[in-house]
């Protein structure tokens, strides 16, 4: 029987944009979603054999929907810019890969894929459409179904009943009654998809639902009822037309031969490699069958040098699961020998202080690993080898430095370890840590690892798992998926690493940092986490309960202003009381076209009136609560009695550590209510709280990077060097500076790192644009050496695409080349502070080294506990601070030779608060 196969070109194309890494080639073009595009298409084409076939597109413009109801689709944001640009180019590639291209004005893709679907039908012809969009399953019956191609999804009628619980046939009135939020057709108020299947199970379609609507109680039956006149219009507007004068008729959409002239001038333009050394060696590009191609979606891409690449999963048939001693001594011998062994851990839970042992996988060459199971429980489990003995043999190795190891992560995998006694030693490479020095933008988790950088298509958590309320724990996940599963793990950490050391050898400075400050700091970070801090869980008490008077004072006074009880959570009510009752003038509006209420608004709202300052301080109370004084109690370890944090290395671009559960990297230290959270931080008996502070470190690291003459010379001096800013801009003495001609000085100095422009220094100053100008003409006149070193940093990161710190590490900017001038300017502005928040974030690790190296060398009790910012945080015994308060300026201000000194402040207290 004839087959046709239809590809819905717009659905794929906008889940490939937001589905994939932001890939350019060297002009800056985003590459993407062409790339996801075209993959799915070679899918395609080996998947299904189709006679005829054709990729739709949405034309520009309105269709007949829009006549019918002004509101449908009105609320879409804008199309991004960078989706923008690549339909030319992948409407040229689509052309030239031999697929017919479909784009009808004034109507939608949907459109032409129903009546295109209704002539084969007709004519006996089987249809496969393959669409994301789940309005199309109304198109299904014996002769069509759908395929989704970056989930894997096949849906026939049986299919359609299943996922839906509603046949084809229904599928407009169950769309109607649920709404359509991204075309902006709304549905009936509160019923989701479980309701309209009940109500259609019950009444047999809408318009049975329509007649007996009476008869349906309670809120929702009213929301029906109110519904009603809309419902008619509704699934009008979600029915997919079928029978559209098309001047195209199925049996003329034949396939063509690829134009490899055309494809290899696009693929060049593009920069896909793999896919130009395809057509130059084989003759042509090949089709890609499921087995050997993953979904798009999945992942990133497999090479840092915008290389697609054949994307296959792993040949598991090396991979073992250890039941007896006797494949347990094997192992055993097997490691020994190795030279590197990738290790990895299955646990019970991803708290890492809390973590036990599920299991152990071991890999020694790719696609040769080994799963150890030694604590799943689930019915019918088989015998595994006992955890006592097998961790009791496995020690020794575990132990030794002489054995290299080498993980994803493996600062988590140390702590669990630790749980069970073990120290684990001998991590010679960190494949986290790799993938963050070479490429600090992208995703470092296992699986984008292994798809960008070995081309595999690798088995997830959520797969073995499960998701949601639905989820198991690894225990509970059957041994043969967890074999497999687990032993991948080994092997593509692996394969990673061998793909990424490489890169890492021909980048000298790069392999530097890796090896001197990423890897060190992060056996600093894991003692610092196991080290813990005490809390004073009673003095958070009390705050909590003070706060929560406060709230409810502010919101009474807030239900007082406004005239009206309301929730002060909602942004919708929040939106009614302060646009439509107090008529405050909207600032900004949200995606969906209503007037936003976020931070930024209140903030500039609470300039000129009450109510958004009041809402501003019950937000910032009540986060300080929720996060901080009910939250942290809770976080007691109860083995240490202690709060442990979790820093992690692999997040921001710049460097910077960031710190999570809990975030204690976030308290406020300008509010009165957050010093008191810090004050609540303390040391135990005969202990204090020492906090070692880089000052002004950011600005320092200007002075360095700019070389400008006169703020080298004002730190060498030791002046306040805002003062001494002030001085310049308005043309008078240090000592005839005013109080505001200072704090001015300081806005304009700190500004300028975060690349404040004339308005922001104005809005931020109270001062009108020009007057914020003449200051930054001003200063850039008195500060030459900084303007230079700005024009060549922005310079720098639009020839290179990325600007570097004072040590060498990379910071990207995808968007230094964007065709978005707001993004363009945002990176650019990104070039200038990324190289200070870089550097500053290499110093204070370097810190932490050099402090804990002597820490131990010394064989102190005293103990780093936490890194936040620019600070350190130490534990230190009565008796040794002395000690201790006289090395820290040394130990830190030494870790680098700036061009001006780095000062280091040093307090000390009973608690944290008293410290800084």
């Amino acid at each position: 029987m004839p087959s046709l196969l239809l590809v819905d070109g717009s659905s794929y194309l906008y889940r490939a944009f937001h589905a994939l890494p932001d890939l350019r080639n060297k002009a800056g073009e985003a590459t993407g979603a062409i790339y996801g595009v075209i993959n799915m298409l070679r899918r395609l084409e080996a998947d299904y054999k189709a006679d005829y076939r054709a990729v739709v597109f949405d034309a520009k413009g309105k269709t007949f929907r829009d006549d019918w109801y002004p509101e449908y689709k009105a609320h879409r944001p804008p199309m991004p810019d960078d989706l923008v640009a690549q339909i030319e180019p992948l409407h040229a590639c689509v052309r030239a890969l031999g697929w017919p291209l479909l784009m009808i004005d004034g109507v939608e893709a949907d459109d032409v894929i129903g009546t295109l679907t209704r002539e084969a039908s007709a004519q006996g012809i089987d249809c496969i459409v393959s669409t994301g969009d789940k309005d199309l399953a109304q198109l299904v019956n014996p002769h069509v179904r759908l395929v989704n191609t970056m989930s894997n999804e096949t849906l026939d009628e049986a299919g359609v009943l299943a996922k839906f619980g509603v046949p084809p046939a229904r599928i407009v009135d169950y769309l109607a009654l649920v709404g359509d939020a991204i075309d902006g057709v709304p549905g009936v108020a509160k019923v989701g998809p479980k309701t309209a299947v009940k109500w259609l199970n019950e009444y047999g379609s809408l318009d049975g639902i329509i007649e007996r609507a009476a008869d349906i109680k309670g809120a929702v039956g009213e929301n029906l009822r109110r519904h009603l006149d809309f419902l008619p219009l509704g699934k009008k507007l979600v029915t997919v037309a079928c029978e559209l004068p098309l001047l195209l008729k199925v049996r003329e959409l034949l396939p063509q031969p690829h134009d490899n002239t055309a494809l290899t001038e696009l693929f060049t333009r593009l920069e896909f490699k793999s896919w130009l050394r395809e057509i130059q060696g084989n003759g042509g590009l090949k089709p890609v069958s499921e087995r050997s191609a993953a979904p798009a979606v999945k992942g990133s891409y497999p090479t840092l040098d915008s290389q697609p690449a054949t994307i296959v999963q792993p040949d598991r048939s090396g991979y073992e699961t250890l039941f007896t001693w006797e494949q347990f001594d094997k192992w055993l011998k097997i490691i020994d020998a190795a030279e590197l062994t990738a290790l990895d851990t299955e646990t019970t839970n991803l708290d890492p202080m809390q973590a036990k042992l599920v299991g152990i996988s071991f890999c020694v060459e790719p696609a040769v690993a080994a799963y150890l199971p030694i604590g799943h429980s689930y019915a019918g489990v088989p015998d595994q080898l006992p955890l006592s003995d097998v961790l009791l043999r496995l020690k020794p190795w575990l132990e030794s430095a002489q054995y290299k190891k080498v993980g994803q992560h493996l600062k988590y995998d140390r702590h669990v370890f630790a749980n069970h006694g073990i120290e684990l030693r001998g991590i010679h490479d960190d494949t986290l840590l790799e993938s963050y020095i070479l490429e600090s933008d992208k995703s470092h988790d296992l699986g984008a690892l292994a798809l960008r950088h070995c081309s595999l298509s690798t088995i997830g958590y959520d797969d073995v798992t499960g998701k949601g309320a639905a989820r198991i724990s690894f225990a509970q996940v059957a041994l043969e998926q967890a074999g497999a599963y687990a032993a991948e793990d080994a092997d593509v950490t692996l394969r990673v690493h061998q793909a990424l050391a490489p890169q890492l050898v021909e980048e000298q400075k790069l392999e530097q940092l890796y090896r001197d400050v990423e890897l060190p700091v992060a056996e600093v970070l894991y003692r610092m986490e196991r080290n813990g801090i005490l809390i004073d869980v009673f003095a958070l008490a009390q705050q909590s309960e003070e706060l929560g008077r406060r709230l409810m004072e502010l919101e009474r006074q807030a239900h007082e202003l406004a005239g009206q009880p309301f929730n002060l959570a909602s942004p919708k009510q929040l939106a009614e009381i302060l646009f439509d009752k107090q008529q405050l003038p909207v600032v900004k509006k949200t995606p969906s076209g209503g007037p936003s209420t976020d931070e930024e608004v209140l903030t500039q709202l609470a300039l000129d009136y009450p109510l958004p300052k009041l809402l501003l301080e019950h937000r910032s109370l009540a986060k300080l609560k929720g996060t901080y004084t009910d939250k942290l109690p809770r976080s007691v370890n109860p083995a240490t009695g202690r709060v442990h944090t979790s820093f992690s290395q692999a997040v921001a671009v710049t460097g910077r550590l960031a710190s999570n559960d809990p975030n204690l990297q976030n308290i406020p230290i300008r509010t009165e209510e957050g010093r008191r959270i810090r004050s609540a931080f303390i040391a135990p008996a005969g202990h204090v709280l020492v906090s070692a502070d880089y000052s002004q470190i950011e600005l320092r690291i200007m002075a360095h990077l700019s070389a400008d003459e006169r703020l080298l010379d004002a730190f060498a001096k030791g002046e306040d060097v805002h003062r001494a800013t002030a001085a310049e801009i308005f043309g008078i003495t240090p000592l005839e500076v005013t109080s505001d001609q200072r704090r001015a000085a300081k806005v304009i100095n700190f500004g300028l790192i975060y690349g404040m422009s004339a308005f922001g220094l104005a809005r931020e100053l109270g001062l009108e644009r020009s007057a914020a100008g003449a200051y930054m003409d001003r200063y850039f006149t008195r500060y030459p050496g900084v303007a230079r070193y700005m024009e060549q940093t922005r310079q720098l990161a639009r020839d290179k695409g990325y600007v570097e710190t004072v040590f060498g590490r990379r910071l990207w900017l995808p968007e230094i080349k964007s065709s978005n001038a707001g993004r363009r300017q945002g990176a650019e502005r990104a070039a200038i502070n990324a190289p200070m928040q870089g550097t500053a974030a290499d110093l204070i690790k370097l810190a932490m080294i050099a402090v804990q190296g002597w820490l131990d060398d010394k064989q102190l009790a005293s103990k780093l506990l936490l890194q936040v910012h620019d600070e350190l945080v130490l534990e230190v015994p009565d008796g040794e601070l002395a000690l201790v308060r006289e090395a820290l300026p040394h130990l830190m201000g030494n870790v680098a030779q700036l061009a001006v000194p780095l000062l280091v402040e040093v307090g000390v207290g009973a608690n944290w608060d008293e410290a800084h």
